[in-house]
C-alpha cells in the first residue's frame, strides 16, 4: 500500500507539472483531462503527506523521550500519543481512499422515473419524486433538463427522463435507483383508505460520444406530432423524435422541444446512456461471482425505499434506515440517506478488500 500511495503522488507532481506546461493548457481536452485527474487525486496525495508528517512527529517524540528532563518526557509523551493518533486516522482514511473507484462517478446522469403499481396514483408519486430530485439539483447547484415526459391527464407522469448535469452526480445519485413504494391517501379517496403504490427509478451514468460508437446506419428515426395533457404547441407539427437502435432494439424519445433538431439531440443523449448501460450490464453478467448485493445494486426489481404519508417516515430497506422527515426529503432534503448509503457501501468494500 505504501508503495502504491509513493506511486499516486508521483503521478499528482506530474499532473501539476503538466497543468503548468503551455502545450497541455493549449489542448483543452487534454488540460480538462489532467485536471480531472488531478483533482481526483488530491484528496490523497494530502492524505498521504498527513500520515507521512504525523510518522515523523512520531519518531521525533520518541528521541525525546530517552531525554532526562521529566518535563521534557512528559512533553513528549503527548506528543507521541497524539502522532499515533493521527497517523493510525490518516492511515484508515487512506485505505477508504485507495478503495477501487466506480469510473463514472465523476459523470453527469440520467434518470428515468417510471409509474408501476397504483395507476394514477403512482403517475401522481412520479411527479413527487421528479420535483424531489430537481430540487435536491438546485440545491448542489446542478443543472437539471426534462428530456421526455409523458404526462398524464391529472398532472402525473407515466413515464419521465431528465437529465442532471454536475460534477460527481453520479457518485451521488446512483444509489437511487431502484423500486421507491409510496403509502397514503390518495385524494379522490372518499374512504379516507391508504393505497400502495410504486414507481421505478433508474439513473445512468450520461454517455459522451467517445464511449460507444454508434453508427447512423443502425439508426430508425421517425418522426410524430407531441402528445400530452394540453397546450398550444400540442399536435400542431411533427417536431417530436423517436429513435431506435436497431441491433439492440433499444428506444429514445423527446417530444419537450419545439425544434425537432433539439428533439433529436436529446433523445439521442438518451439513447447513447440506454445502448451504454445495456452493454455494461451484460458485461458485468458475464463476470462470475461479481458481488451483485452490494448497497445501490441499481436492480429495479429491489425494493430500495418506502415513503410512508400518514406516519412521515422514509425508510430506505437496503440499510435499515428510518427517517421522520418525509417533507423534507421530498423538498430534496436527501443528503442524510445518501451519505448513510456512501458510508455502507464504503464499509462493505473495505469489509470484501481486508478478506
Amino acid at each position: 500500500m505504501l508503495e502504491k500511495l509513493r506511486q499516486v503522488e508521483q503521478r499528482w507532481e506530474q499532473l501539476q507539472a503538466q497543468l503548468c506546461d503551455p502545450d497541455c493548457i493549449a489542448d483543452i481536452a487534454k488540460y480538462r483531462d489532467a485536471m480531472r485527474e488531478s483533482k481526483r487525486l488530491d484528496s490523497v496525495v494530502e492524505t498521504y503527506r498527513r500520515h507521512q508528517a504525523a510518522l515523523r512527529q512520531e519518531a521525533e517524540a520518541k528521541e525525546l523521550l530517552r531525554d532526562s528532563d521529566p518535563e521534557l518526557r512528559a512533553l513528549a509523551q503527548e506528543e507521541l500519543d497524539l502522532a499515533k493518533a493521527l497517523a493510525a486516522e490518516s492511515w484508515e482514511n487512506l485505505k477508504v481512499l485507495l478503495l477501487p473507484r466506480d469510473p463514472n462517478d465523476d459523470r453527469s446522469v440520467i434518470v428515468e422515473i417510471r409509474g408501476g403499481a397504483g395507476g394514477e396514483e403512482a403517475s401522481l408519486f412520479a411527479g413527487v419524486l421528479l420535483r424531489m430530485y430537481a430540487m435536491y439539483a438546485e440545491a448542489r447547484g446542478w443543472r437539471c433538463e426534462t428530456l421526455y415526459a409523458n404526462e398524464t391527464e391529472l398532472g402525473g407522469y407515466k413515464e419521465v427522463s431528465f437529465s442532471i448535469e454536475g460534477d460527481g452526480a453520479y457518485s451521488r445519485l446512483k444509489f437511487e435507483s431502484g423500486v421507491h413504494r409510496v403509502q397514503r391517501v390518495p385524494e379522490t379517496e372518499s374512504q379516507g383508505r391508504i393505497h400502495t403504490s410504486t414507481v421505478t427509478v433508474a439513473v445512468l451514468p450520461e454517455a459522451e460520444e467517445v464511449d460507444i460508437d454508434i453508427s447512423p446506419a443502425d439508426l430508425q428515426i421517425d418522426t410524430f406530432r407531441a402528445s400530452g395533457a394540453g397546450g398550444q404547441h400540442i399536435n400542431k407539427t411533427e417536431s417530436a423524435i423517436r429513435i431506435i437502435h436497431l441491433p439492440t432494439g433499444t428506444v429514445a424519445e423527446c417530444q419537450d422541444e419545439r425544434s425537432q433538431h433539439k428533439n433529436r439531440e436529446k433523445a439521442m443523449k438518451v439513447l447513447r446512456s440506454r445502448v451504454l448501460q445495456a452493454e455494461r450490464e451484460k458485461q458485468s453478467a458475464a463476470i462470475a461471482g461479481e458481488r451483485r448485493a452490494q448497497v445501490g445494486t441499481g436492480d429495479r426489481s429491489e425494493r430500495i425505499r418506502t415513503y410512508n404519508y400518514p406516519q412521515g417516515r422514509v425508510s430506505d430497506h437496503r440499510i435499515g434506515l428510518t427517517l421522520y422527515k418525509i417533507e423534507a426529503i421530498l423538498n430534496g432534503d436527501l443528503d442524510e440517506i445518501i451519505d448513510a448509503l456512501i458510508t455502507a457501501d464504503t464499509a462493505e468494500k473495505l469489509r470484501l478488500n481486508e478478506k
